[in-house]
């Protein structure tokens, strides 16, 4: 799929202003044939402004030229002016914006609920909050405690999809050892069989019969002579 920006308005341009055909510029644009033949007759993207393409540096004149007269030529992105410039790694905590700030008790508890691997320190870097507002929601003493909701900090707006993924799948290791040690404790050891051996019937315990044999009336009544 075609990463141009305003592929529609940019497709507006280029059937305006070159004689590229349907097919050149569906694929450059990374949209289908019959949604280019749209808007040449007016059906899709009707009163849309064309965004010029060469100022904004998707293409040149040159490749242009190529597809106007080649119409098999596929036309090729032109390099970012900015793409080889290394981009600086963040250090410290992340900014956030006031208005995002009191989200971030909600991420707290988004994450004490449903990733309890994950370390504090790590949730404070990712979402940029403090290990006192973690200790302060996990344990109910948050000034706000009442309206906390879990809700996942992508959601809120506080990191991307992408760094959440990668700081769960650090501490994976860790939950597969807390929920091992989970399934010990509530499971248990289990009961030991019962015993059917007959063997384990003591011969001792059993009652002890009285007398050797049968009471006449003499052994009963001599005590009253």
């Amino acid at each position: 799929m075609s990463d141009i920006l305003m592929p529609k308005a940019t497709a507006v341009w280029l059937l305006d202003n070159t004689s590229l055909t349907f097919n050149q510029i569906a694929e450059f644009c990374g949209l289908h044939y019959l949604e280019v033949k749209g808007i040449a007759d007016g059906d899709v993207a009707e009163n849309m402004r064309g965004v010029d393409p060469i100022a904004g540096g998707m293409l040149s004149r040159e490749e242009i030229r190529r597809g106007e007269e080649n119409e098999d030529y596929k036309l090729k992105k032109a390099e970012s002016k900015i793409a080889h410039i290394p981009q600086p790694k963040r250090k410290g905590s992340r900014y956030t914006p006031v208005i995002r700030r009191q989200d971030k008790p909600d991420a707290v508890a988004w994450f004490i609920r449903n990733h309890p691997e994950v370390s504090d320190a790590q949730i404070s870097k990712l979402i940029g909050t403090t290990k006192s507002t973690i200790n302060n929601v996990r344990d109910k003493s948050h000034w706000n405690s009442a309206n906390i909701r879990p809700v996942d900090p992508v959601t809120l707006g506080l990191c991307t999809q992408i760094e959440l993924d990668e700081v769960i799948a650090k501490s994976a290791d860790k939950r597969r050892k807390l929920e091992a040690e989970k399934a010990e404790k509530f499971e248990g050891p289990g009961l030991a069989p019962a015993q059917d051996d007959a063997s384990a019937y003591d011969a001792d315990d059993a009652p002890a019969e009285s007398g050797d044999g049968d009471v006449s009336a003499d052994d009963i009544f001599k005590n009253f002579s």
